[in-house]
């Protein structure tokens, strides 16, 4: 094992030992109880049974038979969670042929983040991965349940059952995943047309036409956003079946892996020779297999927020330091849209999560003695292939394409996708895996603006044509629950474009589509908590530096106060007023951006 990534791990280990024992007893706790459907009353159990067919009933009443509990994110609006609509089916036929049962649990909400960009509903995106841990543990509460499937794929939707499933965590537990949409048009495309639209070249017919042809059909988005780093983190975790991530929705293959997760989940049940539960899975080795392959696959820099809350549900405690000195010794080993122009889809045929993994293995980089939900960690150096209708795991072979996933012994970068700034500014993360070394550094003096829609009307009216960087404050967790700003990439695009030396520093969010401009995001403390971000004043000079891993303020800010900007009205309408509890508890983007302690 590395040892850097060894003693990284260790500390982990001892800062969260209390946390983690008093986690631990709790839920040896609730598996004490054993198979909690037993200890229902009779009324209980009737209620539970009501709407089942008699064989369900039968089963379900049977003790020494599996109750497997589907927690859902289905809806038709999402392409990545409409495929769920089938998958409880799928699951039931697959459980009921071994004389188990399966039961919906409970659903929860599912938004997205494309549809929702620069529109009143984002501001609820970030609390709505809360109130899906809540949903979960809700979904769960009628004790009538041996194990928990997870459907559940996008942004803040699968971090939060997963940290709700941690409630549970007495249950073996799994995600069960879509996989990708086919590819549309060219990522290369995408951009070219967006920037012409933000710079007036192009109307509205010809970005709708792009976009639809882009987002066309069920599955996930195919760049490498929050979603698919969801998908590939959790698979490096080992919390669905090797290799199974990114199989297409439509396909042969995805049906045989949903009901084969269902059938061996059944297994493992407690009380099973083979018992597994979520808490045994989900410890430091496995969180840090997780945080490497994000840093080896330039993922999305919301898990650099979510990832921390994952871990405080699991008893453990993970920092932006850990990130970063994990970043300095994993090298980058993907290029997928924004961090190069390739997909998602791509990279399936490159060797996928299993590839990846082998080429971290190679390198001791991953704790192979973890634990995963499935088998072993060696199960996640293969891949799933039907042969004559039967489900098999064949070891990984070398990168199928070297531009999307590099072959043994090379890389595209020496060290991770995601790094840790410090500096009078406070402390910020940056996405570097997209930014070219010749744009990882800037000195400029800072327009400031408190919204992104502003900055928008600003580039319109021709103000942002120089050297500068763009400060968007007052977007943290506490002012208007973090919003993305995704409406300022291409704008910062045909600015750099056009030769000027540009950059973003915000304390709002910009995720997995953080792309080739430098962007200093999640800063915190947030503005509205006296951060340093709020006494900057445009023209102060700014530096920024993603290599050495500072951001500072040039200029003298002494005896200056802090910028008062009231949020209250604005976070009164559209259902954001029902969130005023969340902006009041939640914590700093640092420690999760949640309202659990």
């Amino acid at each position: 094992m590395n040892p850097d990534i060894s003693a990284i791990t260790e500390r982990i280990r001892q800062r969260s030992q209390q946390r983690r024992q008093a986690f631990l007893a709790r839920i040896q706790q609730q598996a004490e109880q054993g198979k909690t459907r037993a200890t229902l009353a009779c009324g209980n159990l009737a209620h539970a049974v009501a709407a089942c067919s008699s064989d369900d009933k039968r089963r379900i009443l049977d003790m020494t038979r599996a109750n497997v509990a589907i927690v859902t994110a289905y809806n038709d609006m999402l392409s990545a969670h409409q495929p769920y609509q089938h998958y409880p089916d799928q699951i039931k036929q697959a459980l009921s042929e071994l004389g188990h049962s399966a039961q919906v649990a409970g659903g929860v909400p599912a938004m997205c983040d494309g549809i929702t960009q620069g529109q009143p509903g984002m501001d609820m995106s970030l609390f709505s991965r809360d109130l899906i841990a809540q949903a979960t543990a809700v979904s769960l509460s009628h004790n009538t349940f041996d194990a928990t499937l997870l459907l559940g794929v996008c942004d803040k939707i699968a971090p939060g059952q997963i940290m709700g499933a941690l409630s549970h965590a007495h249950l073996p537990t799994a995600f069960v995943p879509v996989g990708p949409m086919s590819s549309g048009i060219s990522n290369d495309e995408k951009v070219k047309v967006r920037q012409g639209y933000s710079a007036g070249k192009l109307g509205r017919d010809a970005l709708l036409e792009m976009e639809c042809n882009a987002y066309h059909a069920p599955g996930t988005c195919t760049f490498y956003g929050t979603a698919n780093t969801n998908q590939l983190v959790f698979e490096a975790m080992g919390l669905m079946l090797p290799g199974s991530a990114f199989v297409a929705p439509d396909s042969e293959l995805r049906q045989a892996l949903n009901a084969e997760a269902a059938r061996r989940i059944s297994a493992m049940i407690p009380g099973a020779p083979a018992y597994r539960p979520l808490s045994s899975v989900l410890d430091e080795r496995s969180l840090v297999n997780g945080l490497v392959a994000l840093l080896a696959s330039g993922g999305s820099t919301n898990h650099s927020i979510h990832m921390v809350a994952v871990a405080k549900m699991a008893g453990l405690l993970i920092t932006w330091d850990d990130i970063n000195d994990l970043s300095e010794v994993v090298p980058l080993l993907v290029r997928m849209y924004p961090n190069g122009s390739a997909d998602v889809n791509a990279f399936e045929q490159a060797g996928s999560v299993p590839g990846l993994m082998r080429r971290l293995a190679e390198q001791q980089l991953i704790h192979m003695d973890a634990l995963p939900v499935f088998g072993s960690m060696a199960d996640y150096l293969t891949r799933p292939t039907l042969q004559q209708g039967k489900l098999i795991w064949q070891a990984v072979g070398e990168s199928q394409d070297p531009s999307v996933l590099a072959t043994s012994g090379q890389y595209f970068q020496a060290t991770g996708g995601t790094r840790l700034l410090t500096g009078n500014l406070g402390r910020a993360v940056v996405k570097v895996s997209a930014v070219a070394t010749e744009y990882r550094t800037i000195e400029a003096p800072a327009r400031i603006f408190s919204c992104q829609h502003a900055v928008e009307a600003a580039y319109q009216a021709g103000e942002l044509n120089q050297d500068v960087v763009i400060v968007v404050r007052h977007n943290g967790p506490a002012a208007n629950g973090m919003p993305e700003l995704h409406k300022l990439m291409p704008i910062l695009g045909n600015l750099q474009n056009a030769g000027h030396r540009v950059a973003l520093v915000t304390d709002g969010r910009l995720s997995g589509a953080s792309g080739k401009i430098l962007a200093a995001i999640h800063v915190t403390p947030e503005a509205l908590h006296g951060g340093t971000i709020g006494l900057l004043q445009d023209g102060d000079l700014l530096r920024i530096d993603a290599e050495t891993g500072s951001i500072d303020c040039l200029s003298n800010l002494s005896g200056r106060a802090q910028a008062d900007i009231d949020l209250t009205q604005q976070q009164q309408s559209w259902g954001r007023e029902l969130f005023n509890v969340m902006r009041r508890t939640i914590s700093s983007a640092e420690c999760g951006a949640t309202i659990f302690d």
